[in-house]
């Protein structure tokens, strides 16, 4: 694993990494920077399911205080850190410039994303996500263990702009697919369980990060993610966007099109921001 400071992936193998490819790499003289992103909407126990049990030597990463600034109805419920702190915080998390780092979940990636985007939207390349996640990880024979990591202070130097953001008025002109990765009731404007409105972004195209993933937790393969994103009418080289309910799980959806060799845009705000301003139009159903 080597580290990078310009480009983007464009390789399922820049992406994402195995569990037993992983452990290699941990035995190895430089083994990555080990990042546990528990998160769960509606949930607050992930630090302490990292307590109880999390591949050794990971540090814990609190999605909503490291990985975030604080919510409004104008930003919305994940707002983007400012830099100087996200670099305070992945230098306390013991990221340096010349060590890999490795993010990984027990949700298929999808809260584990957000530590990914936000790392290489700040200049890192060499930062994949552990595909299967916790539970790959245990079903490969591998083993976990319990306690706090506290890491030795990294040295790494973050800036912006690695990554393609867009912003509400952006979204509301996109010409090109826009994909909401919520699950697909929230989309249709059936439920709405956190967001002032129902409903999606007019000319949105419903494309649920769960699908990304097989009924194992892991990445689908290359051809059926590229099928997957063709479906949705996303080619390679034209321009894509990806909105979610606050810029979290769709980060997981940059990180898929990024493993078929598409470079997608990421709306932080989502849904979250936009369905608190009321002169922005909601639809509903397809």
């Amino acid at each position: 694993m080597t580290e990078q400071r310009t480009g983007r992936a464009t390789t399922r193998e820049a992406v994402l990494v195995d569990p037993v490819e992983l452990a290699a790499h941990l035995a190895g003289d430089e083994p990555p920077v080990l990042l546990d992103v528990r998160w769960a909407l509606g949930r607050d126990d992930g630090h302490e399911q990292y307590l109880a049990g999390h591949l050794p030597g990971a540090v814990y990463v609190d999605l909503d205080t490291e990985l975030a600034s604080m919510p409004s109805p104008e930003e919305g419920r994940h707002p983007l850190p400012a830099v100087a702190d996200l670099e305070e915080a992945a230098r306390r998390w013991g990221v340096r410039e010349d060590r890999a780092v490795v993010v990984y979940d027990d949700a298929g990636g999808t809260s584990a994303a957000r530590a990914w985007w936000l790392l290489r939207w700040a200049g890192l390349v060499d930062v994949r996500l552990l595909d299967g996640g916790l539970a790959g990880w245990t079903a490969a024979g591998l083993t976990l263990e319990a306690g706090s990591v506290t890491a030795e202070p990294g040295d790494v130097v973050l800036s912006t702009g690695a990554l393609p953001t867009i912003d509400a008025d952006d979204a509301a002109g996109w010409d090109g697919p826009l994909l909401d990765a919520r699950a697909r009731p929230r989309f249709l404007g059936e439920v709405e369980p956190v967001d002032p409105r129902a409903g999606h972004i007019p000319g949105a195209v419903s494309a649920p990060t769960a699908d990304n993933l097989t009924e194992d937790g892991v990445f689908r393969s290359d051809d059926a993610l590229r099928e997957r994103f063709r479906a949705l009418g996303v080619e390679a080289g034209a321009p894509v966007a990806v909105y979610c309910g606050s810029g979290v799980t769709a980060a997981h959806e940059v990180a898929a099109l990024a493993a078929v060799g598409i470079d997608a845009a990421l709306y932080p705000g989502s849904w979250s921001q936009w369905s608190n301003d009321p002169s922005r139009p909601v639809a509903t159903g397809d």
